[in-house]
């Protein structure tokens, strides 16, 4: 149980009980977006979390302001961080979401710390700031005030649309500090798409996105990931994805293949079973060594990606983006005689 960074205002500090008697705020919303879903308010001590020194991942700083994801990717590595809560990594996961509603005070007042570095800061590394649940809650735009004012750097990874409704603010970010975006399109079979990721938008809707992002001088990458073995890795898969990456106008794309880690292994060997009964066999041999497919397979996969984003002119049209609107001016200030 590790709630001792999610804690209501006045509450005991002491050792962590269970979510519910934690007295977090549960609510859940009678329309057809959130129905079946309930929603635990919570206040966070932390909101700017250090990753582990093992970690692989190339930035050491994260901002999660939610936990769970409505998203339902039958593959997400993160669904192992809900039994952490006391929840199950497979529909809890899905339909219950913590919600840290202090999250932008909380960011705003850790930039300010004397011993906060102004270190790059990465988004949506674990379940996605932009899932459904933002547009009820609105903990981003916050957030990306908080670090456009301390001018501080950061990324977003998304499957989510809602980030446009934030260009403005990323735009006046982009003009006081480093700013990257990128959306994660493992597919565009959009047939796949309903089965395995059916809480996001489509694809193609990423992709405009994407495009939409680089338009305004936001530059935005696209992460194929993850790419599915023996469901999206044909080379005429691949090079369709990629087709329509350059065709969005993508600064960069580059591929993560599928890996399945402990309570993302089960749901998603679940979900294979119903599904695609004659890949279970296939997958036990693929991934015996682990959470990760053979070197030589994630290799493979990665140079196709390359070779393909190379003959499709991926990022060519980088350079012609428009640049970012210079920041406000400076508020006018009263001035006092000493």
């Amino acid at each position: 149980m590790r709630w001792d960074h999610l804690r209501l205002d006045g509450d005991d500090p002491g050792p962590a009980p269970p979510l519910i008697e934690r007295r977090a705020v549960a609510r859940t919303f009678d329309t057809p977006e959130f129905r079946g879903m309930t929603f635990y308010e919570v206040h966070a001590r932390t909101v700017i979390n250090k990753l582990p020194e093992a970690s692989r991942m190339p930035f050491r700083w994260t901002i999660n302001p939610y936990r769970g994801c409505s998203h339902a990717c039958s593959y997400c590595f993160a669904r192992k961080s809900h039994e952490y809560l006391d929840l199950d990594a497979g529909a809890d996961f899905d339909s219950r979401i913590v919600v840290k509603v202090n999250a932008a005070d909380r960011v705003r007042a850790e930039l300010a710390a004397p011993r906060w570095r102004g270190e790059h800061i990465a988004m949506g590394t674990n379940v996605d700031c932009y899932q459904r649940a933002e547009g009820r809650y609105r903990l981003m735009p916050g957030i990306l005030a908080a670090l456009s004012d301390a001018a501080n750097p950061f990324s977003i990874l998304t499957k989510g649309s809602l980030i446009l409704r934030d260009l403005p603010l990323l735009r006046e970010a982009a003009a006081r500090t480093r700013v990257s975006t990128a959306v994660s399109v493992g597919s565009v079979d959009r047939d796949l798409w309903r089965l395995v990721e059916p809480g996001t938008p489509p694809p193609r809707r990423r992709l405009e996105v994407c495009a939409a992002l680089n338009e305004a001088g936001v530059g935005c990458s696209v992460l194929m990931g993850p790419v599915i073995p023996y469901l999206s890795d044909s080379p005429a898969q691949l090079e369709a994805a990629v087709r329509q990456i350059a065709d969005a106008g993508a600064t960069s794309v580059s591929a993560i293949t599928l890996h399945l880690r402990p309570g993302a292994r089960e749901w998603f060997m679940a979900w294979l079973r119903e599904h695609h009964p004659g890949l279970v066999v296939p997958y036990a041999r693929l991934y015996r060594g682990g959470a990760y497919a053979p070197r030589e397979y994630q290799e493979t996969i990665s140079r196709r990606v390359r070779d393909l984003a190379a003959r499709y002119g991926v990022g060519d049209r980088a350079e012609h983006r428009p640049a970012p609107p210079p920041p406000p001016p400076a508020r006018p200030q009263q001035l006092t005689i000493p």
